[in-house]
């Protein structure tokens, strides 16, 4: 007949495990143990006191700081945008509307095939993890420095649309639609080859939008040599 009474497992030889308990505390560190508590507030009570003067005073962020989203555009004014919904299927609290259309020729917005017609990020639901920049593969979503205090007259206020996250227009670019770059592709873009625009985006804004205030400050400039384009 088996012994019923349970016995206490044995340590491994050579084991000392008295090592890892702690001292008993002093006579005179069981006086004190009660307030110990307190050191932390007791040491930062003495110090200055530091008030944030914001909104007057910017304060200093750290270089990763993640502010307001910011759609992003190329050097010659397209949209790094491609509408293809990585960022919305990332956001771990469903913040992220994208609706993509196709380009055409006579509405270019992105390189590539197509663009996010709508874009929409629901602050009430976003959480500032950033999953949803890592997912992005042009790099058209990223988070800003800015500080918004993101408030507005009711919940609809605080969904941003697509004009209200993208980037303006870069110095010396065009705004979109126009075509790409002449003797490129959507992979020419993503490598950086592009520089800014060229005389003959000029040109096709200036014949179907001549009013647009862009013409007046676009700087154009050469357009990349097919070598280097494709090399």
């Amino acid at each position: 007949m088996t012994d019923p009474t349970p016995q206490a497992p044995r340590g491994r030889e050579g084991t000392d495990h008295d090592q890892w308990l702690r001292d008993e505390p002093s006579a005179l560190g069981r006086v004190f143990a009660p307030v110990a508590g307190y050191g932390v507030t007791l040491s930062s009570i003495f110090k200055p006191t530091v008030t944030e003067l914001y909104p007057f005073e910017k304060p200093v962020l750290m270089p990763r700081y993640h502010g307001r989203h910011q759609l992003n555009r190329y050097d010659d004014g397209l949209e790094k945008c491609v509408g293809c919904e990585l960022c919305a299927w990332a956001c771990p609290a469903d913040a992220i509307y994208v609706e993509a259309a196709s380009n055409t020729p006579e509405a270019q917005y992105s390189p590539g095939e197509r663009y996010g017609r709508v874009y929409q990020i629901n602050y009430l639901r976003c959480i500032f993890c950033g999953m949803c920049i890592e997912a992005c593969p042009t790099r058209a979503l990223t988070m800003t420095h800015e500080i918004d205090e993101l408030v507005g007259p009711n919940r609809t206020g605080l969904i941003y649309e697509k004009q209200d996250l993208l980037a303006p227009v870069p110095d010396g670019a065009l705004a979109a639609p126009h075509p790409m770059v002449e003797g490129t592709e959507d992979a020419d873009y993503y490598r950086g080859a592009i520089t800014g625009p060229t005389q003959g985006q000029v040109d096709w804004v200036r014949a179907h939008r001549p009013d647009d205030p862009t013409l007046a400050t676009a700087r154009p400039v050469p357009a990349p040599r097919k070598e280097a384009v494709h090399s």
